[in-house]
């Protein structure tokens, strides 16, 4: 079967259905109020919608502990609602990517419920347990600060079951057939629904070996080719976009030796080095983090992003580099989390237009499919009197009417930002849209912009040596058509020297203003960048300095 690589060129938006629309005023987003709102995702030019848990939940970990994955929590709506949902999207050519859960279900899960009422249950072995209480009980927990253990004791089922998250959602026996099977069924269920795939939860430990002594000890990269092969048997362009915070040599692996592994990954690596630039205006760790992650397979192929419902994770840094950062974007100790990451919005990090436009700039020119957390595209702040990760999940900003335009009821499922200036009353929607020069313009602009850029999803890439350590110069070359893209991390003006073999009468169009460059006698441009400053050029022929392929 040929695949259709639609997401090579895809524009993600990232959202959460409690906290986006709601229609029918219960103060929780549903899917009738999604709906209404495509019209405003397909006008911004987004073809893609990634969708959090929205399935039957007690909903302790928003939504990421799914009492059953058959259906819709009666918060959202129905399963019909749903169809209707999918139907309207489809309508406006807008493809949806829904969370697929399966590292662990809620422990009010019908099958873990089975599995501790006895060790002869049906669902016994659904789950992992140990008759004596581990020696490393207290080791390997994603939450440090926050979660005591990654083992817990049952009474019902006198045993110790084990959980890479929170007590609550233990974890799924990976190892058992008939749990691999049931995964199969639950996403042959979504994509006979009409959804394009799958962002595959927590993937590292959906694949790692599990029992007392001997967690993570082996990774099991077969079974994620087995993932992709039935999501293609089903529907041969669905894709699995796969959350695995991993170090570089790692990451082949999960694209598959071959490229037939996951079809799209998060870059973390990436975007933490990123926000080291943002903080410090130095690139060269970006430039060596970017060639650390670059991929061989055309069909495989990294997802970019700036920030994401959880906390910005900077384990991956150097604790100076962290320290740094933490300095800049995070400097106070309520504005860190799990003693590794900053639990606040992009644009409060940043704090002023120029250095967001450079950030959204500079992600929608890396290698890779772009995607956009929700409120992003209008500067929408957070609210740091919430707990953790709840700071950066306030609903989103609509209008300067009740409630953000959210909802009308009186009590949300968050509280909407009402004081300061990322107020609803300042930032919303509704304002933006009539003003030609606000942010949420500019980034419909720039994602027509990324769209008509095709060699970034597709062509070849290399970084150019300008010998300047604030500016970072990117080059594409994709069917003859080429790209040349660049940075200022500083926040002072810079010219620079950018010489690209071509002689002295190759012209670079500017693809956002109207200018051209012109090399002088020596074929070499000179180009001027503002503070915080990008630009984006057509260029000449660029093959000759394509030495690597992606």
């Amino acid at each position: 079967m040929i695949e259709d690589l639609w997401y090579k060129n895809a524009i993600i938006y990232s959202l959460d259905l409690e906290t986006f629309m709601d229609l029918n005023g219960d103060g929780t987003g549903d899917f009738e109020g999604l709906a209404r709102r495509l019209d405003y995702l397909h006008a911004m030019g987004v073809d893609t919608v990634w969708l959090a848990p929205f399935q039957p939940t007690p909903n302790k970990d928003n939504g990421y502990d799914i009492s059953d994955y058959y259906g819709v929590d009666q918060r959202h709506g129905s399963t019909g609602n749903f169809v209707e949902f999918m139907h309207q999207a489809n309508k406006r050519g807008i493809k949806v990517i829904i969370d697929l859960v399966v590292n662990h279900t809620s422990n009010e899960h019908f099958w873990f419920q089975n599995a501790r009422s006895s060790k002869d249950s049906l669902h016994r072995n659904w789950y992992v347990w140990s008759e004596k209480k581990p020696e490393d009980w207290d080791e390997g927990m994603v939450f440090p600060g926050v979660q005591p253990s990654t083992w817990t004791y049952d009474n019902k089922a006198k045993a110790y079951y084990f959980h890479r998250f929170y007590d609550f959602q233990p974890d799924l026996n990976i190892d058992n057939k008939e749990v691999r099977e049931e995964i199969e069924r639950i996403m042959g269920f979504w994509l006979e629904l009409g959804v394009a795939g799958f962002r595959v939860d927590a993937v590292p430990f959906i694949l790692e070996t599990q029992g007392p002594g001997k967690v993570g000890a082996k990774i099991r990269f077969d079974y994620l080719r087995e993932m992709r092969r039935f999501v293609q048997w089903r529907r041969g362009d669905a894709v699995l976009l796969g959350e695995a915070n991993v170090l570089p040599e790692d990451t082949q692996k999960y694209f598959g030796q071959e490229g037939d592994g996951i079809h799209l990954m998060f870059n973390f690596y990436v975007n933490q080095y990123l926000f080291y630039a943002l903080a410090t205006s130095d690139v060269e760790p970006l430039v060596k983090a970017l060639e650390a992650t670059r991929n061989e397979h055309h069909t495989t192929q990294w997802a970019h992003f700036l920030r994401n419902h959880d906390e910005l994770d900077l384990g991956r840094l150097t604790d100076e580099q962290r320290e740094k950062v933490f300095a800049r974007f995070g400097p106070e100790k309520h504005m860190q989390l799990y003693e590794r990451g900053i639990r606040r919005r992009l644009s409060t990090m940043l704090g002023n237009r120029q250095h967001i436009e450079l950030a959204y700039s500079l992600m929608f020119s890396l290698p890779g499919t772009p995607v956009i957390r929700y409120g992003d595209e209008i500067g929408m702040g957070d609210d740091l009197s919430l707990k953790e990760r709840d700071a950066v999940r306030t609903p989103m900003q609509w209008s300067a009417d009740h409630q953000a335009g959210f909802s009308k009821a009186d009590k949300l499922v968050h509280p909407v930002i009402s004081e300061g200036p990322y107020a609803y009353q300042h930032v919303n929607v509704e304002n933006q849209r009539r003003d030609p020069n606000s942010l949420l313009n500019w980034m419909t602009d720039m994602i027509r912009l990324r769209q008509e850029c095709t060699e970034i999803g597709w062509g070849k890439w290399q970084i150019l040596d300008i010998g300047h350590p604030n500016v970072l110069a990117m080059c594409y070359s994709w069917q003859g058509s080429n790209l040349v893209v660049l940075h200022n991390f500083a926040e002072k003006a810079q010219e620079i020297s950018l010489d690209l073999k071509q002689g002295k009468d190759i012209k670079l169009v500017d693809l956002m203003v109207n200018y051209e460059s012109t090399a002088n006698e020596k074929g070499v441009h000179r180009i001027t960048l503002d503070a915080y400053g990008y630009r984006w050029f057509r260029a000449g022929d660029l093959s000759h300095l394509m030495q690597k392929g992606m």
